[in-house]
């Protein structure tokens, strides 16, 4: 298809342009009707959208296995969570349960099974240890005391944690976790399951672990609890065991507000983490399974999970990787699986919990370090991450290290801002190319990577691949001299240097005009010579001053002329004319089709390559602009009498095409010259 060429003005006038109309979405959400009051109703419960539209029929028999076989992993995993956390195993229960249903009524994801999780129980458990420890100047505290300061520490926790989640999901702040990569979390967490599992150690005194897990662990519950019942191990042995199990829920307790400030930066840390992990499984199946999941209603849930959870003396919780493999794989369909789950966890609190009073502590050792075998295996990320991205194998490597030898919190902290600095840094460096046309088309590509694609005569195009802002812009302007074949720093400096030397002699010369001059006005006043008639000597030397005078005045005729033609290169200045090599080129394109936004230090970065390629004869033209990007040169005003939208083309092909029709001038050619 042929159509004209575009620079931007033209662009504009061809398209209308004109600035896109501001969205106030704040508007909306101040205003109050009945519609704007149900739409809110629903998003905020979405159960109330899909519990009316349940098929019975074909989810309900699936559900029902699901949630039975997650109970029965729920069960053991919650004692051995609730050991991990520092707490008293039946707060495992109670994290079953609460958490649990109340995200069947606010969350968006059908799969994932909510409840206790190693990473945050060995998170809530570094903070319990800290503020209740075993011993406190050197002096063992009561074990009930201990616990109870404990599970208030843990409850308190929760409560913050899910105020953090439910107002960050209000404001929309679910794009915060964004900034955790795929990469970071999976090392975060094989750290941690490290840690866990060294943690546990303790427990196990060398029993030898089984690789069995999921409906296994209940039968392994019930055959160690009978034999610790049945042989006495606490007694004649003192093997530990889990203790008396209390039946029954507990009433909601408030928490104690005066811990805030030494819980506000776990907190924080706690509820970013267990956001991670929710959304990420979370995003996982709903890819998987067609379907949409809302990570702002998402955070919000997660928070009400939390929050109510912690008034009712649980811990904080997020979702188990392996319950929800489970939930899914044996035909759950969506949350009425959960619900199921946490009503068997009902069952067993309010009935069956004291059966356990007798099971060893060393049997949930082991369950969690069996456990820990989806999360251990993620080690072999290192061979798979050589292979497919280096950068995210130094962002693994650091997280998993900076979380092995440093606390949860500060490993979580060190990566973050390792995986940001590792985003500047990649800006910092990226790839610069110059292109070539493609034969026979439209097309431009890196010349040292198409064979075929050749630079176009007297033309040079460079591109570079990320944005220019403020960390790389001296980079982007170094690269693009070095990569067009000219010194053009060291031109310009013997540039002016020349200029200087010929303004320096302009100036002797006439300050030596000037010297002869009071020297012949001297002669003239001390003669006493009183002939009126003007000698033949004068009238010569006038004559010769007076075509001296035309001759100048020709000279700036055609100065002025030549400065009309080629305003850059006066007559006497350009390069040619005073010794200096002339670029190879006569017209620069900058393809500036990466560039997402511009700031302050970009723009002037730009002038400046206007500038100092005009200075050595070479015109310089931009293509590819978005127009976000246009706007924002416009309101930084970098368009002016020298650079204007005429020098923006629409594509790289645009700038070519125009730069061939309208070279420079070269100092060689004949200029014709108009006198007026």
């Amino acid at each position: 298809m042929e159509r004209p060429l575009l620079n931007q003005e033209h662009l504009e006038e061809l398209g209308r342009w004109g600035s896109a109309p501001r969205t106030r979405q704040w508007r909306t959400w101040l205003q109050c009707s009945h519609a704007r009051a149900r739409a809110l109703l629903l998003q905020h419960l979405p159960v109330l959208v899909w519990l009316p539209r349940y098929p019975v029929r074909d989810w309900l028999l699936g559900d029902l296995l699901s949630g039975m076989s997650v109970a029965i992993m729920q069960l053991p995993q919650g004692l051995a969570y609730a050991l991990l956390a520092g707490l008293p195993p039946v707060f495992g229960l109670y994290s079953s349960f609460y958490p649990v249903f109340i995200y069947f009524l606010f969350g968006t994801s059908r799969h994932i099974s909510v409840g206790t999780f190693a990473v945050m129980s060995v998170m809530v458990g570094s903070v319990t240890e800290s503020l209740a420890p075993q011993t406190l100047n050197d002096s063992t505290i009561n074990e009930t005391t201990r616990d109870a300061e404990r599970v208030r520490v843990a409850s308190t926790l929760s409560v913050l944690v899910g105020l953090f989640q439910v107002g960050l999901g209000l404001i929309h702040f679910g794009f915060l976790v964004t900034y955790l990569s795929e990469p970071l979390v999976r090392g975060y967490t094989t750290a941690a399951a490290v840690q866990v599992f060294v943690s546990q150690l303790k427990y196990v005194f060398g029993l030898h672990l089984s690789s069995h897990s999921g409906p296994l662990s209940l039968i392994y519950l019930i055959g160690a609890t009978g034999i610790s019942y049945g042989m006495g191990l606490k007694h004649i042995f003192g093997v530990d065991v889990v203790g008396n199990i209390s039946a029954g829920l507990v009433p909601p307790v408030a928490p104690n507000t005066q811990l805030f400030s030494k819980l506000v930066g776990s907190a924080f840390t706690i509820a970013v983490v267990g956001f991670a992990i929710a959304i990420s499984l979370g995003k996982i199946f709903a890819l998987r399974h067609g379907y949409r999941v809302d990570s702002n209603q998402e955070l919000v849930a997660l928070g009400l999970s939390n929050l109510i959870g912690g008034i009712f003396q649980c811990f904080p919780v997020s979702c188990s990787m392996s319950r929800s493999l489970v939930q899914e794989s044996t035909g759950g369909n969506s949350q009425v699986a959960g619900a199921i789950s946490s009503l068997f966890i009902l069952l067993i609190i309010v009935k069956l919990g004291e059966l356990f009073r007798d099971l060893p502590k060393a049997v949930l050792a082991a369950i969690i370090i069996v456990n820990l075998k989806g999360m251990l295996r993620q080690l072999s990320d290192v061979c798979s991450f050589w292979k497919a991205n280096r950068a995210d194998l130094l962002i693994w490597l650091v997280t998993f290290a900076a979380t092995i030898l440093l606390n949860l919190d500060l490993g979580l902290m060190v990566s973050v801002v390792f995986s940001l600095l590792l985003v500047v840094v990649r800006t910092q460096m990226p790839h610069y190319s110059i292109l070539g046309q493609v034969p026979d088309t439209d097309i431009y590509r890196d010349v040292a990577e198409y064979s075929e694609a050749k630079e176009v005569p007297g033309v040079k195009v460079f591109r570079s691949s990320a944005t220019v802002y403020f960390a790389n812009a001296d980079f982007y302007s170094d690269a693009l001299k070095q990569r067009c074949g000219v010194d053009v720093d060291f031109l310009i400096s013997q540039k002016k240097k020349l200029l200087k030397k010929r303004e320096q002699l302009k100036l002797k010369q006439l300050q030596k005009e000037k010297k002869l001059q009071k020297q012949a006005a001297s002669s003239k006043g001390a003669s006493v010579s009183i002939n009126v008639n003007t000698s033949l000597e004068d009238m010569r030397s006038n004559n010769v001053e007076d075509c001296k005078q035309v001759s100048s005045g020709d000279k700036m005729e055609d100065a002025t002329a030549n400065g009309q033609e080629d305003s850059k290169a006066p007559d006497g200045s350009t390069l040619k004319a005073l010794g200096l090599p002339q670029p190879d080129f006569h017209s620069l394109i900058l393809d500036l089709g990466a560039l997402s936004f511009v700031d302050t230090v970009c723009l002037k970065s730009l002038k400046n390559i206007f500038h100092d390629f005009r200075d050595i004869e070479v015109e310089v033209y931009m293509a590819a602009c978005h127009s976000p990007v246009v706007s924002q040169l416009e309101a930084g005003h970098f368009f002016d009498a020298s650079i204007t939208k005429k020098h923006l083309f629409a594509s790289v092909h645009d700038a070519v095409t125009f730069a061939l029709q309208h070279p420079r001038p070269v100092p060689d050619s004949p200029v014709s010259v108009t006198r007026l």
